[in-house]
């Protein structure tokens, strides 16, 4: 099939799995992007810019979820009136954490909302998304004075389901390094440095840890939007000499390196649809310190979880028990776990899916075309 993938966000985590995807489909992926910036924009104007790209008929439009596909749809209808139209859902305004300075309210939810709506069908990268983004419907159409119109919640789940992020995980191995570390153990902080992540709250726990007298030594990576939070330069006043990697790494190598010497892998995020770079770093062998929220209970085995998920206020207590013990849990069943979410997994699911939905939706256009 030829497939049109629109990712109107096209960096980060939403780059990865648009290159993913095209790279190991067994599909023709036709990828139109637009630069990772101006999210508002791109929720409100990207479908106009795709409408005006968009140059060849495919058999499938698969759109990521920064997009208003109402209107892209309007935009194309005389062009694509054959082609299912499918939403990929990386992430979802309706509850994703507002700070003071935007209080948009719901006009980039109710973007979400509509776009479910026209799909032919909906896509979410966990299961845990799916839940929320149904959960918050109702919270959002009864704000509104009348004509709430609820039963299109029902609409949107009977074409929802789950399709896991894909992540070329492979690509990881070839910076292997079986040398064990002599030093101290090494704690990684892996994610955006902005406030939905919270990165306050783990500075301050290893600050904690470190006047409390515990050896150990840390990596802070992840892209950086704007100005650094406060909390890194007091990581730098108060941690300077433990730290071994502050700021994002371009290479890749490097990353990838830094993953496989560390020994645990902290999250302290308050917003979380999937968890690309816990993965990452519990596939190459790191103990993942969570926050029991999120979709972060999802990607663990039943049996690691008291030892890996922490409570609201309890990751310091939760770090001082493993620093405490000494011994490094036996994540090799949970790296395995993790392993199912490698592209070469994960494409030929997103294939016969596509598929799938390419041939009812043709099977349906040909019976209102009989009639």
């Amino acid at each position: 099939m030829r497939i049109a993938l629109l990712e109107s966000y096209y960096g980060g985590s939403h780059k990865a799995w648009a290159d993913g995807l095209r790279t190991f489909s067994r599909h023709d992926i036709d990828l139109l992007t637009l630069p990772a910036q101006f999210w508002k924009w791109r929720m409100q104007g990207a479908a106009i810019s795709f409408a005006r790209l968009l140059s060849e008929t495919p058999d499938l439009v698969l759109a990521s979820s920064m997009i208003d596909l109402s209107i892209f749809r309007a935009l194309t209808r005389e062009r694509l009136p054959d082609a299912p139209v499918a939403m990929y859902f990386h992430e979802n305004q309706l509850s994703y954490p507002q700070n003071r300075r935007q209080n948009h309210g719901w006009r980039y939810g109710f973007i979400n909302y509509v776009s479910a709506l026209c799909a032919d069908a909906n896509f979410f990268n966990s299961q845990y998304h799916l839940d929320d983004f149904i959960a918050q419907l109702p919270r959002m159409l009864k704000h509104f004075g009348d004509f709430n119109e609820l039963a299109t919640i029902d609409e949107i789940r009977d074409k929802s389901s789950v399709l896991p992020l894909g992540i070329d995980l492979r690509r990881l191995d070839e910076h292997f390094s079986d040398g064990a570390s002599s030093g101290p153990p090494l704690i990684l902080w892996n994610h955006r440095w902005q406030y939905d992540k919270d990165p306050e709250t783990f500075i301050k726990s290893m600050i904690e840890l470190a006047e409390e007298g515990y050896d150990f030594e840390l990596a802070i990576t992840g892209e950086s939007f704007g100005e650094a939070p406060d909390c890194f330069g007091q990581a730098q006043r108060h941690l300077g000499d433990r730290i071994l990697q502050l700021g994002y790494l371009e290479s890749f190598a490097e990353y990838a390196r830094l993953l496989w010497r560390a020994d645990y892998v902290v999250s302290t995020a308050w917003q979380e649809f999937f968890g690309v770079s816990v993965c990452e770093a519990i596939y190459c062998g790191c103990t993942p310190i969570l926050p029991d929220r999120l979709n972060y209970p999802n990607l663990l085995s039943e049996e690691l979880k008291p030892a890996c998920l922490y409570q609201r206020d309890r990751l310091t207590a939760q770090l001082r028990h493993h620093l405490d013990s000494g011994v490094k849990l036996d994540t090799t069943a949970l790296r395995e776990k993790i392993a199912c979410f490698d592209w070469r997994r994960q494409a030929p699911k997103y294939d016969d899916v596509m598929e799938q939905l390419a041939d009812r939706h043709r099977s349906r256009r040909g019976r209102i075309r009989s009639r």
